[in-house]
């Protein structure tokens, strides 16, 4: 696929989108203009009749430019992790400048900024900013990499005039998958879903802003494409296939990886036995860590409220189970009688399971519309084998799922790279390590 050519030779102005209600309110700290007039302090911007209502004036878009490079502006009720266990609001703050444009019934908060300043942030809000400077480096190039491929995507989706297709469904199966493409008004979005981003509200640390500076416009590549770097929390063992969690596309570049120094043999993990035996057990890799100081480096406070991640349990009786399903799916399964494996990824990770239910059977996929649909906000992966209680009318009374990793394990483990980076890895062999066949070069300096 040639999507991907190298148009880009100097730094892009990217367009993040924060926030999205009908009612906004932010807070300029320092001097911004609108229309050439100074304005500052704090300010509402809310939805009226298809329009941005600010200042009892409407306005089709709204922009607030800053007058200043250090000037920032403050949004207040900004929620991150969306639909995740640790979901909370926080007042942010953002260089840049502030965009707000209607959408629907709301209006939605964009910051436009330069490339690099948005990574300073993204580096600093994925994960701890005084992790190694070698995975800051190796973090600073895939999210680099990720953010420009997918504007490169964007551009060549509006040019062929082609509208991304994520979801399949019959009679029989529901496959969706989410990605960059749900974002149709801005670049990406601020949370998980795209890149975790912040604005300097964590960009404090030097090392953040070393390792950025140090990569300024390198990028992964695959020929003449920009990779489609993908990256999550930990692999569990062993990395997944980005057709496994997305569209049926297969790169050379995120290929199964073993995740130790020595690989060996590989297990098979789309053989349900061997997923089963592997899940089953906690084999060594580099993201099979408990190290505090690691993690430390790693996960921010609110991820440390996560425990378990290489190897987690969650149970459900068989009520639980049944009104979950109900309620994260929309469909009436009536009781649960069976949760059946149908297709697994290179890492165990299930993308398409069957649930029979005593008024429906369904097929769903890929990863995260299991994720969704069997836990209240997202299990921590969908590499997980289901074990079921004693039976009662023909009916399993419980459900025991027992999985491995955090995320859809496409690309570079967090987490396993951070442990290659307190142990002398350089963030070229971490980025060789997850990225096979990839190489690297500078797009501008």
């Amino acid at each position: 696929m040639n999507e991907n050519l190298f148009p880009i030779s100097q730094e892009p102005l990217i367009h993040v989108g924060i926030l999205h209600a009908p009612t906004i309110a932010f807070r300029l700290n320092g001097c911004f203009t609108v229309n050439g007039q100074a304005v500052s302090g704090e300010q509402t911007a809310r939805f009226a009749d298809g329009h941005v209502e600010w200042n009892g004036q409407c306005f089709k878009e709204l922009s607030f430019e800053p007058q200043h490079a250090d000037t920032t502006f403050s949004l207040f009720g900004v929620t991150i992790g969306i639909h995740f266990h640790w979901e909370r609001q926080e007042v942010q703050t953002f260089q840049g400048s502030l965009r707000f444009i209607p959408d629907g019934e709301d209006v939605v908060a964009i910051n436009d900024l330069p490339v690099e300043d948005y990574l300073t942030s993204v580096i600093s809000s994925e994960m701890s900013a005084t992790a190694s400077l070698e995975f800051l480096k190796a973090h600073a190039i895939i999210s680099r990499s990720w953010l420009l491929s997918q504007i490169l995507k964007k551009k060549l989706l509006e040019e062929n005039q082609t509208k991304p297709v994520s979801c399949i469904q019959t009679t029989d199966t529901y496959i969706r998958w989410y990605d960059r493409e749900d974002h149709q008004l801005f670049d990406v979005c601020a949370d998980d879903h795209c890149q975790r981003y912040q604005g300097v509200t964590k960009a404090t640390n030097p090392n953040v802003v070393q390792a950025v500076q140090a990569t300024r416009g390198m990028v992964l590549t695959d020929g003449h494409t920009i990779c489609d770097a993908r990256f999550s929390k930990c692999c569990g063992g062993i990395s997944e296939e980005f057709q496994y969690a997305w569209e049926d596309h297969a790169y050379p570049y995120l290929k199964a990886v073993y995740d130790r120094k020595e690989a060996g043999d590989m297990p098979d993990l789309t053989v349900e036995a061997n997923a089963e035996e592997w899940i089953r057990h906690s084999p060594e890799a580099f993201c099979n860590t408990h190290d505090k100081h690691v993690l430390s480096q790693v996960l921010n406070n609110f991820d440390q409220e996560t425990q378990q991640f290489y190897r987690w349990e969650v149970d459900y009786t068989q009520a639980e189970i049944a009104k979950l399903i109900k309620e994260k799916s929309g469909i009436d399964f009536g009781n649960i009688i069976d949760l059946i494996p149908v297709e697994r990824g290179k890492s165990g990770r299930l993308s398409r399971l069957k649930i029979v239910g005593t008024k429906r059977t369904l097929i769903i996929g890929k990863e995260l519309e299991i994720r969704r649909t069997l836990s209240p906000t997202h299990l921590y992966s969908s590499a997980f084998i289901i074990e079921k209680g004693p039976a009662a009318d023909g009916l399993p009374q419980s459900f025991h799922l027992i999985g491995a990793g955090w995320g859809h394990g496409v690309g570079l483990c967090q987490i396993g790279a951070a442990v290659m980076g307190e142990q002398g890895y350089s963030f070229r062999q971490i980025l060789f390590h997850y990225y096979k066949n990839a190489q690297i070069m500078s797009l501008y300096s």
